[in-house]
């Protein structure tokens, strides 16, 4: 929310970029101006329209058609392999490389972990996945580094074994690292024994440990200015892998794209004071942009960063947030909810103090502690629970529904001088017009699905308050209606409904736009289909035979049956379906009803007798202990 918050607050100011095409040798390259009239050029040197264009016209004129090579920087810098897998960045590279949820991602490395039959035998293919340790056992890296001189050669061997060191303060260490329990099982030659997932978790896996042992690769960077008149200069940068050592097996990936060097273009061979060819000088406007919102990779990032939760906790936080509809994934980015966002209001309000992010962090720190047998759990329980009572307490007394639901004030109805709000209720967001105490009844309307309670205007609230919406009359003349209702966008004829289904919603029909003609045809596959609906009865019982959503079924009200196959409905006897239906298990409801009433007839018994006092007594002796030894 606090993303989301930035982002509706964000300003977009406008900048622009010159940036000029260039070539050699039927090479041609990109160069983006970094001097103009001898000043260095920064992100908002040229914000307008004008300002762009006089400045390429004067750098056109001053160019003539080529630049002149001022300077060419070379430098080999190195990049050293990433550590192996945590449980952290296993999720943040899968969700990256693979697209895997954190769920996916945590649910295929638990069969991995677990054992895959490899040929005869059921074997653990990666060690333990819930970690937040970088520590490799040494015969696992004498394993490694065995099969990278076999497999890339002596030189992608470094002479001495990596060892990486965890910067988290909050890490536990109890495990190994995420690595495959021997990486002699190649991935390509196990490929036909796993599964689509479990092959490209464990490649993912095998490569990431395999490149954390192997040399550095080294690139060649080169930096060039480009003479363009008197006091103009241009850049252009590229590079090249002069030895790609662990690049050549792996390489991590990065929610910004533009970070990885392999974007970077190659430049041909430059000489300081050549002449190239200019193709063209081109202005680029662009806009600020608002910072993004999170992917599970960059949440799973920042949770860590912050010291919230732990390694086998990630992804149950992340699937908590989309289960309990706090926020959806769009473009595999989270966006919070109506429901996320007065969540959110709700606890930042009156429980502001547990919901800040050091607390969390904290309580986590001791709760280790506890952990490691360096401090008493009671005086910690006692600390937190006394507060928080008081505040759980406070709030229940002093705050209404309303204020929990954090209704909007709109504006007022010209008509009426009512108050226009919106809010959520039990079935979901809804505009209303007038208040509750009004002697007249408000009228209210949902919102359309995608509508967001904080983007609502008036005008859209008058156009939502167009339902029910009359469609005029069937061909036998009952009304037709449009409208939502609890369970979704329907069609009323008569006293009857019919669902707008999934396959109109998808085409953007709902109880709006829905035309008469595409009402009627929902109206009359209902009708059909109700038609339809009693293949068979008995007289004398309550069992049927029916037409359902996935086909005939036998029922009698509190069961029902499968028909077999074999049989046709319509040919089935009473005794057949008596069989069938004591086969079938109770439905749900109806078997819960059932034992809930034996049990409410046995308590009324035992009421009455004095030993249910005696073991009253007793219940309340072992409260009162429990109490005590808290206490002490």
């Amino acid at each position: 929310m606090e993303r989301e918050l930035a982002i509706e607050a964000f300003d977009p100011k406008e900048y622009w970029t010159i940036e000029a095409d260039v070539q050699k040798d039927q090479q041609p390259f990109l160069s983006k101006l970094n001097l103009y009239n001898n000043e260095k050029i920064k992100q908002f040197s040229i914000t307008d329209t004008k300002t762009a264009t006089a400045a390429r016209d004067v750098l056109l004129k001053e160019a003539n058609g080529k630049f002149k090579v001022n300077k060419v920087e070379k430098k080999e810098r190195k990049r050293n392999p990433s550590a192996p897998f945590t449980t952290s960045t296993l999720q943040q590279e899968a969700a990256r490389k693979l697209r895997f949820s954190t769920q996916r991602t945590m649910r295929t490395a638990q069969n991995l972990y677990e054992g895959i039959d490899i040929g005869g035998e059921t074997v653990g293919l990666i060690t333990y996945m819930r970690t937040d340790s970088l520590h490799l056992a040494d015969e696992a890296i004498d394993e490694i580094r065995s099969l990278i001189e076999q497999r890339y050669g002596k030189d992608n061997l470094p002479d001495e074994k990596r060892v990486f060191k965890n910067k988290s303060k909050n890490a536990q260490e109890a495990h190994e690292a995420i690595r495959p329990t021997s990486v002699v099982h190649i991935p390509k030659e196990i490929k036909d024994k796993l599964n689509p997932d479990q092959f490209a978790l464990y490649q993912l896996i095998w490569k990431r440990t395999m490149a954390c042992q192997m040399m550095h690769a080294t690139l060649d960077t080169v930096s060039v200015e480009l003479g363009c008149g008197d006091g103009n200069t241009f850049r252009a940068s590229g590079s090249t892998i002069k030895f790609p050592g662990f690049m050549s097996v792996y390489m991590e990936s990065s929610d910004d794209s533009q970070t990885d060097d392999s974007k970077e273009k190659l430049l041909p061979e430059l000489i300081e004071g050549e002449q190239i060819d200019l193709l063209e000088i081109r202005n680029e406007q662009h806009f600020t942009e608002p910072p993004p919102r999170f992917t599970e990779a960059s949440l799973v990032k920042t949770l860590e960063e912050y010291g919230i939760g732990r390694p086998s906790t990630y992804a149950s936080i992340i699937s908590t947030l989309v289960n309990r509809n706090y926020a959806e994934l769009e473009s595999r980015r989270f966006t919070p909810t109506d429901i996320g966002r007065i969540v959110n209001g709700f606890l930042t309000e009156y429980f502001t103090k547990y919901v800040d992010y050091e607390f969390t962090a904290e309580l986590e720190d001791e709760l280790d502690c506890i952990a490691r047998g360096e401090h008493d759990w009671r005086p910690l329980l006692k600390k937190f629970w006394t507060p928080f009572k008081e505040t759980v307490d406070h709030v229940e007394e002093n705050v209404s529904r309303a204020d929990v639901a954090q209704s909007r004030h709109l504006g007022t109805d010209a008509e009426t001088g009512k108050p226009v709000s919106v809010r959520m209720g039990p079935y979901g967001p809804f505009v209303q017009i007038g208040d509750k105490d009004d002697e007249e009844k408000p009228r209210f309307a949902s919102l359309r699905p995608g509508q967001k309670m904080a983007d609502i205007t008036m005008d859209d609230v008058y156009f939502l308050l167009t339902l029910p919406r009359d469609l005029g009359t069937t061909d036998e003349d009952e009304a037709l209606l449009t409208n939502y209702g609890r369970f979704g966008p329907y069609v009323k004829y008569a006293s009857k409904f019919v669902s707008i289904n999934k396959e109109y919603q998808d085409k953007g029909i709902d109880p709006y736009n829905i035309t008469f003609e595409q009402a009627m045809e929902l109206v009359r596959a209902k009708k059909e289909f109700d038609a339809n609906k009693h293949i068979k009865n008995f007289p004398g019982t309550d069992i049927e035979v029916l037409n359902g959503r996935w086909g005939p079924y036998i029922t009698d009200g509190e069961k029902n049956a499968k028909i077999p196959k074999d049989k046709e409905p319509v040919s089935l006897t009473q005794k057949e379906c008596e069989e069938l239906l004591a086969a079938a298990p109770f439905r749900r409801g109806k078997k819960k009803k059932a034992a809930k009433k034996k049990v409410t007839k046995k308590k009324a018994v035992k009421k009455k007798t004095t030993k249910k006092k005696a073991s009253k007594k007793k219940v309340v002796k072992k409260k009162a202990t429990k109490k005590k030894d808290i206490k002490e």
